[in-house]
């Protein structure tokens, strides 16, 4: 693991750090914070932070206040990228929806991604028992929290294995990809065309074929998100959790949009959120 940088940050300390991952076939790179208690080598609770699309490993980490909030409550965060990056993939850097910057955090099936895009896998184990083994972080008390791409990657991974992931929130995440015009266009091409492949990677999905989590998934959504009708589409995953009795609070938000100032507004809420449930 090479040290790209580290700073000193609200009593504990920022680092950015790369490693050749076996996963995906290619160097990445992630961010981690660890608060003022991991740095004398207590182990301390840990929340994962799946940005959007276009994002990188840096961009939540500094444009969301949330390290400021996660030193409060003594809670560690892992940041990793958004996809792999150097894929040499045809056309990876054609749109901003589909391939750099948009992995979508799930294990592509179909050529030529199958290669390398496996961020699922790379989510659901390598960066954990990486970082888990490097720094002071408590994997029994480890959450996981998203922004639109990442909302949706974070929904997914939780309500797929909820015993690994303690807690869960999201801002603005996509919850029904495989009906919307970016999860179409994202899962047809990572996955093919047959359509019950994707269930597997679909919030709203999970839900209407009973997977549930068993704490109290934290949504906000703005009322003026650019994305909403067309991309987001709440009420779905909302009337899903209903039927399936989930826990679920959902705070819709008016005049905020798809921003990290919409981010930035309700940060201190989530983190309050995993705190209450992994501190506990």
């Amino acid at each position: 693991m090479e040290t790209l940088s580290e700073t000193y940050c609200c009593g504990g300390r920022l680092g950015f750090y790369r490693h050749a991952s076996s996963v995906l076939g290619l160097e990445a790179a992630f961010g981690v914070f660890l608060p003022e208690a991991a740095l004398s080598g207590t182990s301390v609770p840990v929340v994962h932070l799946l940005a959007g699309l276009t994002c990188n490993h840096e961009t939540f980490l500094t444009k969301s206040s949330v390290v400021r909030f996660a030193a409060q409550h003594g809670i560690a965060l892992v940041a990793p990228d958004t996809s792999p990056r150097g894929a040499a993939v045809p056309g990876e850097d054609d749109a901003y929806d589909l391939g750099t910057g948009a992995g979508f955090y799930l294990d592509a099936t179909r050529p030529p991604w199958a290669a390398h895009y496996r961020m699922g896998s790379y989510i659901a184990s390598e960066l954990p028992s990486l970082t888990e083994g490097v720094f002071p972080l408590n994997g029994a008390r480890r959450g996981i929290m998203g922004h639109s791409m990442g909302g949706h990657g974070a929904l997914v991974h939780a309500l797929g294995v909820p015993g690994f992931w303690k807690s869960v929130s999201a801002f603005a995440p996509i919850v029904h990809p495989a009906a919307v015009p970016w999860g179409e266009k994202a899962f047809g091409a990572y996955l093919g065309e047959d359509r019950r492949a994707w269930d597997a990677w679909d919030a709203t999905a999970l839900l209407r074929s009973g997977r549930t989590h068993p704490e109290t998934i934290l949504i906000d959504q703005g009322l003026a998100d650019q994305f909403l009708a067309r991309e987001l589409q709440p009420e779905v995953f909302e009337d899903a959790a209903r039927i399936a009795g989930q826990k679920l609070n959902l705070r819709r938000q008016a005049h905020y949009d798809h921003s990290y100032w919409f981010i930035q507004t309700f940060i201190e809420d989530h983190m309050a959120h995993h705190a209450l449930i992994l501190k506990s």
